[in-house]
């Protein structure tokens, strides 16, 4: 079991982008993810076989860097939840794009979450994103204390300072614009999944059509029942190339554009929660003001420690934070950018792959007349 991590000034000895999840493995009620990384010497490979509550182990050690200046202003990468073998039709609905297929899109989401982490410049710092990417021992399973982010105890205190003003137009814009693009993307992620999961059912449509088909051949010498039993032959693998079409579809609509989508709608849920994170502090910092300007002269001066100690953190918060903003609508529009261009390639070469299908198709019958 590896040791409680508390060093944050590692370097990683492996590539950021160049961490995979290779493969998932079934095992029992379990699901295993097999994660290998490149290393910087050029010696090889690292492989390491990891579950999801080692993945949440990772998280909690991310979220528990109490000590780092500004930790708060960091917009976290957004952890995919937790997939169930067999699971219920409500988590399924949860997991979205990430539940369809074998378990492809949920891999390329935890790879995407790994490389993210690796390649921050704060978050890649803390050893624990090493253990976790290097070492052949599985992470403990103890949970990591309480601390800054533990949303459970701090609920209701946090959404009565949910629309608190803020005094920078900069951050206030951003909660504004924030606020209508978390709804704008979960609806848009939503929506798409429905095409997808439409186009799943044309296709399944139409292999059970290709297959019914064949009850319809009749055998025998009779001419007539001849023509009609290759009539429903050639019917038949028409529908049958439908399918196939109908599953590229959609397949190249959850592999570009899907994933993207969902991703995006979880990273604004993520700079919605940092933001909520600053407004917090920013009441906790005027709520010390306030208490230093009141108070008598026996506790004034321990008061306007408090009150530098306050503005002190908050000044990091805010200078992190609005690097990560910067960042993050940069890196958002490009990966957006590249799921619109890989998705249009995609669809164009399946289109015409199924043009050439469907004129061979149709060349076959004219044979036939």
């Amino acid at each position: 079991m590896m040791e409680e991590v508390k060093e944050r000034t590692s370097t990683l000895s492996v590539h950021s982008n160049n961490i995979k999840v290779t493969e998932v493995l079934n095992e029992g009620d379990t699901l295993t993810f097999l994660i290998v990384s490149q290393k910087l010497s050029g010696t090889g490979e690292c492989p390491v076989d990891r579950t999801y509550d080692d993945f949440e182990w990772l998280q909690q050690h991310l979220f528990s860097q109490e000590d780092v200046p500004g930790i708060q202003g960091v917009i976290f990468p957004p952890l995919p939840g937790k997939a169930q073998v067999n699971a219920s039709v409500k988590v399924m609905k949860q997991l979205g794009f990430l539940g369809l297929g074998e378990w492809q899109p949920y891999c390329t989401a935890l790879q995407t979450f790994l490389r993210q982490v690796a390649a921050h410049s704060i978050l890649s710092k803390n050893k624990a994103v090493e253990t976790f990417l290097t070492s052949s021992d599985p992470p403990g399973r103890e949970r990591v204390r309480k601390n800054i982010f533990n949303r459970l105890s701090q609920a209701m205190v946090e959404m009565r300072k949910e629309g608190h003003k803020d005094v920078d137009e900069f951050f206030q814009t951003e909660r504004d614009h924030n606020l209508v693009l978390t709804g704008c993307t979960k609806n848009a992620a939503e929506r798409f999944l429905d095409v997808v999961q439409t186009q799943q059912k044309i296709a399944m449509a139409c292999g059970h059509f290709s297959a019914a088909l064949h009850l319809c051949i009749e055998p025998g010498e009779d001419p007539d029942k001849q023509d009609f039993s290759k009539i429903c032959v050639k019917l038949s693998e028409i529908f049958e190339s439908m399918k196939k079409n109908m599953t590229s579809v959609a397949e190249n609509n959850v592999s570009t554009l899907g994933l993207s989508l969902d991703l995006e709608s979880r990273y604004q849920e993520a700079e919605k929660e940092m933001l909520l994170r600053r407004t917090c502090k920013l009441v906790e910092l005027e709520t010390s003001r306030r208490n230093a300007e009141k108070a008598k002269p026996v506790k004034k001066a321990a008061l306007e420690e408090v009150r530098k100690a306050a503005e002190t953190e908050f000044e990091h918060i805010c200078g992190v934070a609005k690097q990560e903003i910067t960042q993050f609508q940069r890196s958002r529009v490009e990966a957006l950018k590249q799921a619109l261009v890989q998705w249009c390639e995609k669809q164009i070469h399946t289109a015409r792959e199924s043009a050439d299908q469907f004129n061979q198709h149709l060349q076959a019958f004219r044979g036939m007349a």
